[in-house]
């Protein structure tokens, strides 16, 4: 997943000027791949009197003036805002982490659209990055993008196929709130956006409820890797996965409030050398197969060892590229699908603590 968003990308001048000249032929041909990706969403109570809607974002302002009927998405799960209030995209980013079956939709996105009676949009393919000339010849009135790390060159580009909503402030830092907020706005459906945010912040404070050993709990997303201990790797405050549950009632350690305080990023790392810095750590979350090799292999070495998390266990395993994994990052769709068993993983790791 992050290993997608965080390929390099870049555009050379010779390349946005073929593309420029390409989205005219791109016009007459029939990208949707779907009759079910033109549905819109025309009985949820919108109306075409919210526009035009103006939206101001990281990468500048957007316009979008007449209420799109064609919706594109790029990046991880922007796709799950317009899903979720009855909007079948014309394309949208396929999935390449955490897909049980290989068809390049995550199963709660499957379920939906099985709901909805919609074929699956066109996937595009971002492993080296966005496919622009996919984007365009999918013909979309608005691009949906709140949720990611475009960089200007990325969204000048995607500008000449259609209006785009970037991120608000940092690049792979918008909450799930604000991704709805900023997606459902840019479709004219900002009551109903605010309805879900609603109605998902009540499905996430009653399971957090229901695992109380998880409340004020210190809590770091790791990357502890099996062949190279000699450091840890971890996730900022500015990332969705511990933003998500610190917001739900747990907290980030000093390490994480000190590394995020220097740097915008949403990945550092650290030396293992440096382990009394993970002192007050209460749970650790990494992502590795389920059969506690991981865990024996990080009790066992000198210097983690000495991490008090470490030395009691505490910690949870999510089964790498899975859908349970993947629903750390959370998305709209993937807290009502899983938000119970994820606290049970994290849960069973907060009882050691």
């Amino acid at each position: 997943m992050r290993s997608t968003r965080r390929s390099t990308r870049f555009l050379a001048a010779a390349a946005a000027t073929a593309l420029a000249l390409t989205l005219g032929a791109c016009g007459s041909e029939d990208g949707s791949g779907s009759d079910g990706a033109d549905t819109d969403a025309s009985g949820s109570g919108s109306s075409e009197a919210a526009f035009p809607v103006t939206i101001e974002h990281a990468l500048g302002t957007t316009t979008i003036p007449e209420k799109p009927e064609r919706v594109a998405t790029v990046a991880w799960a922007n796709h799950e805002v317009p899903l979720a209030l009855g909007v079948v995209p014309v394309g949208m980013s396929k999935a390449t982490w955490g897909d049980d079956d290989n068809d390049g939709v995550l199963p709660w996105v499957e379920d939906k659209l099985e709901e909805l009676g919609a074929e699956t949009p066109v996937l595009f393919d971002e492993t080296d990055g966005i496919d622009f000339e996919a984007v365009a010849a999918t013909e979309p009135d608005v691009i949906l993008a709140s949720y990611s790390g475009l960089t200007q060159e990325e969204y000048d580009t995607l500008e000449k196929i259609a209006p785009v909503v970037a991120y608000p402030e940092i690049a792979w830092g918008t909450s799930v709130q604000d991704m709805i907020k900023l997606n459902s706005e840019a479709l004219g459906l900002a009551a109903e956006g605010e309805e879900l945010v609603a109605d998902l912040d009540t499905k996430v404070a009653e399971s957090f409820a229901a695992h109380e050993s998880l409340a004020g709990k210190k809590i770091m997303f790791a990357f502890i890797d099996a062949n190279d201990l000699s450091q840890i790797g971890f996730y900022t405050s500015h990332d969705t996965r511990p933003g998500f549950v610190v917001s739900a009632g747990m907290a980030n350690p000093q390490v994480v409030e000190e590394a995020s305080a220097e740097t915008e990023d949403f990945y550092v790392t650290r030396s293992a050398e440096d382990a009394e810095a993970f002192a007050d750590v209460d749970v650790f979350v990494t992502y590795g197969e389920p059969d506690g090799k991981l865990v024996e292999q990080i009790q066992a070495d000198p210097l983690l060892s000495k991490i008090p998390a470490i030395q009691r266990g505490a910690i949870a395993i999510l089964e790498e590229s899975t859908p349970l994994a993947a629903s750390a990052n959370p998305s709209p769709l993937s807290i009502d699908w899983g938000i119970d068993e994820y606290f049970d993983v994290l849960a069973t790791a907060a009882d050691k603590s």
